[in-house]
């Protein structure tokens, strides 16, 4: 990554053939060593903002697929109450309660005895946590539809697209468990890291990154499912109208498969990933909060 980005130094080295009164009126001839490494920062995180996109891809199916099979399964609670399909989401909320106060009694006391290290996990290994939980879900999320399937099956109920499979809903939980999860250990390291990692001049961009995350993890979900009905939408479609006559668990298989090759190229960048004081301590570089008249 420092060769990838070296040839930025030349915006900060000044022309001896350039008039000073150029650079004073026109001041983007020429940028300072502040101006140059705060654009090096940004660059390094991007491997990091990109593999962080495929967790919200996984989260994005919480509130679809997973939503409509809740519809298709046994949804009562004694004999005159139906739990809402779209409140299943509340388990995110319950998994986020019963993670967080875990990490900061149970997890973060051990890890600072292990790894040495006063915070406990660091942001990246937070990340690396929720994405390896992403993949639990997609995993619990193909093994339950599996069996969801083959029940409506041994009742006679795949051709009827408004039967009630005698299956209770709360085989769905385990996915919105380490879904939410993994959403507590992501949108936290996410969070910590880009504010972290941010140029001080460049703080706000911190929260755009994250967002940005976000929203492309539920474009490439849609972009994901069109290229799925365009591949086999025809013979023995994956996402079928009537979920007993589709597979919809090839596309959890297909789901859990990206995010382990996701988390691979994640811990590739994140091995070499050198956080920001470390490396400028290491470089000699202070960066300055205010444009200096430092150039090289």
């Amino acid at each position: 990554m420092n060769v990838m980005t070296r040839f930025l130094d030349k915006a900060a080295i000044k022309d001896s053939n350039t008039n000073s009164e150029v650079t004073k009126e026109k001041k983007w001839y020429l940028s300072t060593l502040t101006d140059v490494e705060e654009v090096k920062l940004v660059i390094r995180m991007l491997p990091i903002w990109a593999t962080t996109i495929m967790f919200w891809t996984v989260y994005a199916q919480m509130t679809t697929f997973s939503v409509s099979q809740a519809t298709t399964m046994n949804r009562h609670i004694g004999k005159s109450f139906q739990i809402p399909a779209a409140s299943l989401t509340v388990f995110f909320v319950g998994s986020i309660l019963l993670t967080v106060p875990i990490y900061d009694r149970v997890i973060v006391p051990i890890t600072r005895k292990v790894l040495k290290n006063p915070q406990g996990l660091t942001p990246l290994q937070r990340i690396g946590l929720g994405l390896v939980f992403s993949i639990f879900a997609m995993v619990a999320a193909a093994l339950t539809e599996i069996k969801r399937l083959n029940v409506a099956r041994s009742h006679g109920l795949t051709h009827d697209p408004n039967a009630k499979i005698p299956m209770s809903v709360f085989w769905l939980v385990p996915q919105f468990f380490f879904v939410g999860s993994g959403e507590a250990f992501t949108y936290i390291g996410q969070l910590d890291f880009f504010l972290r990692e941010c140029p001080k001049g460049m703080k706000t961009m911190s929260t755009g990154l994250f967002l940005s995350t976000l929203s492309l993890g539920f474009f490439f979900s849609s972009l994901l499912v069109t290229i799925v009905n365009k591949v086999n939408g025809h013979n023995k479609p994956w996402l079928a109208d009537n979920l007993n006559q589709g597979r919809l668990y090839n596309f959890y298989w297909l789901l859990a498969l990206l995010s382990a090759i996701n988390v691979v190229i994640y811990l590739f960048f994140a091995k070499g990933y050198v956080y920001k004081e470390k490396r400028l301590a290491e470089e000699g570089i202070e960066l300055e909060e205010q444009d200096g008249a430092n150039h090289a």
